[in-house]
């Protein structure tokens, strides 16, 4: 008999024994979210006056702000849900708990591609199950799917801005420091243009949540080459506030 995994192990029951709504209760929050991986828009946007704190979550780590902005009279709130797979998927739920239904993630992500630059914007319509936190929201499978709405939205909202784009389809990894030539190669054959580590697990929570999720990213270091290139990876520029406000204005619309 073919020995079963554990990450394979797939338990459909609905309620777990720890639920969101037993660690955070409803308040009085917007619909509409955008999940931004951006620490310097946030801190902008706090500077500015543009955003206040509407909750505030706890970790280990310390703490998770929640904020509420305005665009063109909306509400939108705004979170950064840390860094991988567990951690973000655990933000979000806590967040889907607030009342937030409708997100839309701005980010950046490695090149699996040397044709795709500095800056190519990527609307991931699939991401690649090479995490572990999916496969405890869906049965084991290759690969998730964004929402269809909020693709169709990111899509919209880049359209009318004039912005070239490409949907494809990302390599979402928890081993950060174990993207090989071989594993590259292989995901680059399935259609994968960047790699990151979270749009799988949001995917995935979004389905089991029955939440709209879509998110959009920019090619940011690259790991197509035979040596990994951090290229503008540091450089904290006018790219990724431009990012944040395409993402807004697709998530309002929803």
């Amino acid at each position: 008999m073919r020995r079963r995994y554990p990450i394979l192990e797939f338990d459909n029951t609905l309620k777990a024994v720890l639920e969101p709504k037993r660690v955070v209760g409803p308040i009085d929050a917007p619909v509409h979210c955008v999940v931004c991986f951006f620490q310097d828009v946030i801190e902008k946007l706090c500077r500015d006056g543009q955003a206040k704190m509407i909750a505030c979550q706890k970790s280990e780590i310390g703490s998770h702000p929640v904020y509420e902005i305005c665009l063109n009279g909306r509400r939108l709130g705004v979170f950064h849900p840390g860094i991988g797979a567990p951690l973000a998927s655990a933000l979000l739920e806590e967040v889907i708990a607030l009342g937030f239904k409708k997100f839309i993630a701005c980010g950046g992500a490695a090149s699996l591609d040397r044709d795709v630059a500095y800056g190519d914007i990527i609307v991931p319509a699939a991401a690649v199950r090479d995490e572990g936190t999916s496969y405890r929201y869906l049965p084991p499978g290759r690969e998730v799917y964004a929402s269809r709405e909020g693709i169709a939205a990111i899509e919209a909202v880049l359209k009318e801005h004039q912005l070239d784009y490409v949907v494809s389809k990302t390599w979402t990894t928890d081993g950060v420091y174990r993207q090989t030539r071989a594993r590259i190669r292989k995901r680059r054959s399935e259609g994968c243009l960047v790699v990151e580590m979270e749009a799988a697990a949001f995917f995935a929570v979004a389905q089991f949540r029955n939440i709209t999720f879509a998110q959009v990213l920019y090619a940011a270091d690259d790991v197509s080459g035979s040596e990994w290139s951090a290229r503008n990876l540091d450089r904290m520029d006018t790219l990724r506030q431009k990012l944040f406000w395409l993402a807004a204005e697709a998530c309002i619309v929803l």
